[in-house]
């Protein structure tokens, strides 16, 4: 890695299989500062031996360290060691170069490296200048290239995705064979997978519900450092905590500047974006947040009502080519510097719009499964309307089903998959404001059937 240019090499991949009967911990050391132990088979980001094998300038960690005693006048080491996520010997060397300098000064003894402190009038006028600089105050970072090295570690010891994981996980939909396999093959190799049809037919659920097939959890940094630039990666409304498969033993060492999720799930719409696609620089803060697709990383993206967004889908696509292809992506600091990332999650893209419209053959070719969620069939709607009525505890009359199909056909409506929901939810809505127990009957019905679809005879200079 040639740090000051910011770009990296894709770390090579592990002996999955060698790795996994160790019966010791295996520790690994590279000069992005990455050590790691495969402790009960799960890879476990160790501490850094010194400040020097962070992979992180350490003046870049001792100007993290100042701007805490900036913000808070009275500290201890202990208290530092916890803001930062570093050891107490590490954070120990770091608040006596600041003591040395006269940036902070001691106020007492607590105990083993652990020493109350107070920032003086130098080290104030020093750290309002890196405040104006950066905001951040936080877990200190790791390099770009510990988390190249750490995802592409950790993501062949994933758990397979199995053929009884995608039927579980979209069980409550009803689908033809083939499209519950094509949707299986995809979440299962991690290829790309493309839905498109007409609106209302489970594009949406289906990339929802295909994340739950995707067993275990993983580590990811709190944030990346690059030279002196900070890149926020861990967000909670991407990542949910998974500390609980992380092996007792493990702990006394752990490096805690990385934090255990579950797979992320990502999803975006309308709104997203071509600059939403690189890192965001916060000018207010003074710091990068990372890109939410780059959050995905180990676990599903969902891009959703594709070509609809104000960016062409050409363009949004056309920036995909390149990672789609090789795994890799590349994010641009506001200075110009390009740094190159792993691109490793499964990405499905959804529309409702003709497939031709909204992407070339050539950016189609490159998706790894297409999948057509077509309208379903009398049978398929008849099986969907009483799932789901079972579901809300509530019986479905011999007839009823029939009887709505038949409506249907008279105003010569096409059926979609989501319309017994929506017909069943507005039914209750209706019993529930007469203060009437949940039924479905012809009477409750037409009323939501008259709430829910235009009146294709309603003379259009009525609602003028």
């Amino acid at each position: 890695m040639d740090q000051s240019k910011g770009v990296l090499a894709t770390a090579p991949t592990c002996d999955v299989e060698a790795t996994l009967v160790e019966t010791t911990p295996k520790l690994e050391e590279s000069q992005s500062g990455l050590r790691t132990a495969v402790i009960d088979g799960v890879v476990v980001p160790q501490t850094p031996s010194g400040l020097d094998d962070t992979g992180i300038d350490p003046d870049v960690l001792l100007n993290l360290a100042l701007k805490y005693a900036h913000i808070t006048p009275h500290f201890t080491t202990d208290s530092c060691a916890r803001a930062l996520h570093l050891p107490l010997p590490m954070i120990a060397d770091l608040l006596e170069q600041l003591r040395v300098e006269k940036l902070i000064e001691i106020l007492g003894h607590l105990g083993p490296f652990n020493f109350r402190f107070r920032i003086t009038q130098p080290g104030r006028e020093r750290g309002e200048w890196l405040m104006a600089i950066s905001g951040y105050v936080g877990p200190a970072p790791v390099s770009v290239a510990a988390y190249t090295a750490m995802l592409e570690e950790q993501v062949p010891r994933l758990p397979e995705t199995t053929a009884a994981d995608v039927a579980a996980a979209i069980s409550d939909l009803v689908l033809p064979e083939h499209a519950a396999e094509i949707a299986g093959l995809a979440a299962s190799s991690g290829r790309s997978l493309f839905l498109y049809g007409p609106p209302g037919n489970g594009k949406t659920s289906m990339g929802k519900m295909l994340h739950q097939a995707l067993r275990g959890s993983l580590w990811i940094p709190y944030c990346l450092g690059i030279e002196n630039q900070i890149i926020r990666v861990f967000d909670r409304h991407c990542h949910l905590d998974a500390p609980e498969d992380v092996p007792a033993e493990a702990l006394p060492k752990l490096d805690r500047r990385w934090v255990r999720v579950r797979r992320p799930f990502v999803t975006v719409g309308g709104e997203l974006t071509h600059e939403d696609l690189d890192l965001i620089f916060d000018s207010a803060r003074g710091y990068y947040e990372a890109p939410l697709h780059f959050k995905a990383n180990g676990g599903l993206f969902l891009l959703d009502d594709f070509g609809c967004q104000r960016t062409p889908s050409s363009e949004l696509l056309n920036r995909w080519i390149v990672p789609l292809e090789h795994h890799i992506d590349y994010l641009t600091l506001k200075t110009g510097q390009q740094m190159q990332v792993p691109f490793r999650h499964l990405l499905i893209i959804s529309t409702n719009i003709d497939p031709e419209k909204v992407m070339t053959p050539g950016l189609l070719r490159r998706m790894g499964y297409r999948l057509c969620m077509a309208n379903p069939s009398p049978d398929q709607y008849a099986r969907i309307f009483t799932r789901y009525a079972a579901r809300r505890g509530i019986e479905v009359p011999p007839g009823l089903v029939e009887s709505l199909l038949a409506r249907y056909r008279a105003e010569n409506r096409t059926l979609h998959s989501c319309e017994p929901r929506d017909l069943i939810e507005r039914a209750c809505d209706m019993c529930n404001y007469r203060g009437r127990p949940e039924e479905l009957t012809e009477e409750t019905l037409a009323i939501a059937w008259a709430g829910y679809f235009v009146d294709r005879d309603l003379d259009p200079a009525a609602i003028q």
